[in-house]
């Protein structure tokens, strides 16, 4: 058997689909899964024990509408695929499965432009429906081939050679393993899913003050959230905190977090990443990011704060975006991060 799964956007969505990914894998073990991403995420899926082939695609190749047509047409001729999975079902993916209408099973979203190209069509995510299941519901055809397993955990291989170079790299910064490490997402690459500067600066503050044998180590990207990162570590005042140790690239990032203690800061790709490395998180979840969307109700380690968890519905809808926002204010992330790490003796 022959899959193919499509899996353009971002880290973290792409990350949420390995359950799908996994699932496919325990349930026909000898299938040939292929996947669809962009290029430059690409790397951090690599030695997934549930892909056998990744496919990808440039931005350039993404926009040019001619070059994109020519590449997918390719791809569905070049393997005879029994099964085409488009978890976006936009009117791009959706070429891959109009461009192969002799494959049995073309299951993706119910939209208009889609009832005429896929034959197993499922509705988007509910605003209660965590995005793994909704995700793992695009399987329920595949049900007539076999007994579904379904794995629900997030995953990637980040192999142990990385893992130690990684290492060996942060102890030659002064990073001391024998004592405990936070990764701090400390500033997003979107306004709107950062939390107020202010408000994290001082919970800093709280951090090294309430456990000054933690080791501190603030995670941003190059540009402004470089910026903004260094302007809060001025802002903290505790030169204790570790700046300069680079991850610059998302398989380092992965390796990073896979040696962390706890991971705490903006709800993002990061996060995502430290769930699927088996690291604990708390996050900060921006009125844009649902949190029973994203964030795990099954898995005690990866916990976050949203305004849902204190606000009415109809506070909701009368405050604006940046009151709803600031509702999270620090002593209820410092409530909850707190609750948190002792319940699961993080620190």
């Amino acid at each position: 058997m022959n899959i193919l799964v499509i899996r353009f956007r971002q880290m973290g969505d792409a990350i949420v689909a390995t359950p799908l990914l996994s699932s496919l894998r325990a349930t026909f073990p000898d299938a040939q899964i292929h996947f669809v991403l962009n290029d430059r995420i690409a790397p951090l899926f690599a030695h997934h024990p549930a892909i056998d082939r990744i496919i990808t695609f440039t931005n350039e190749e993404r926009h040019q509408s001619m070059t994109y047509m020519r590449k997918v047409w390719q791809i569905v001729h070049q393997t005879h695929y029994d099964v085409i999975i488009d978890m976006r079902s936009t009117m791009n993916t959706l070429l891959f499965p109009l461009f192969s209408l002799g494959t049995k099973y073309r299951i993706g979203i119910e939209k208009p432009y889609s009832r005429f190209i896929l034959n197993h069509r499922f509705a988007g995510a509910q605003p209660t429906e965590s995005m793994v299941d909704h995700n793992l519901r695009l399987l329920e055809p595949l049900s007539d081939l076999a007994p579904l397993q379904r794995v629900r955990r997030l995953s990637l291989a980040i192999t142990d050679e990385e893992k130690q170079e990684f290492r060996d790299y942060m102890v030659s910064q002064g990073v001391d393993f024998a004592r405990p490490v936070m990764l701090v997402g400390v500033t997003a690459k979107l306004e709107d899913k950062t939390w107020k500067e202010a408000f994290m600066i001082e919970t800093i503050q709280r951090i090294c003050q309430q456990w000054p044998n933690l080791q501190v180590v603030f995670n941003f990207a190059p540009g402004k959230e470089a910026d903004n990162a260094r302007r809060i570590y001025e802002a903290v005042g505790n030169k204790n905190i570790f700046i300069n140790i680079d991850a610059p690239s998302m398989r380092k990032l992965a390796a990073m977090l896979s040696l962390c203690t706890l991971y705490f800061g903006n709800e993002g790709g990061a996060r995502h990443i430290a769930e699927a490395v088996g690291t604990p998180s708390f996050v900060i979840c921006s009125p844009s990011a649902n949190k029973a969307t994203w964030i795990p109700t099954d898995n005690p380690m990866q916990k976050a704060v949203a305004a849902t968890d204190f606000l009415t519905g109809s506070e909701l809808q009368t405050m604006t975006r940046q009151q709803v926002y600031d509702s999270i204010t620090v002593d209820r992330v410092w409530e909850g991060l707190t609750t948190f790490c002792r319940d699961q003796h993080i620190l």
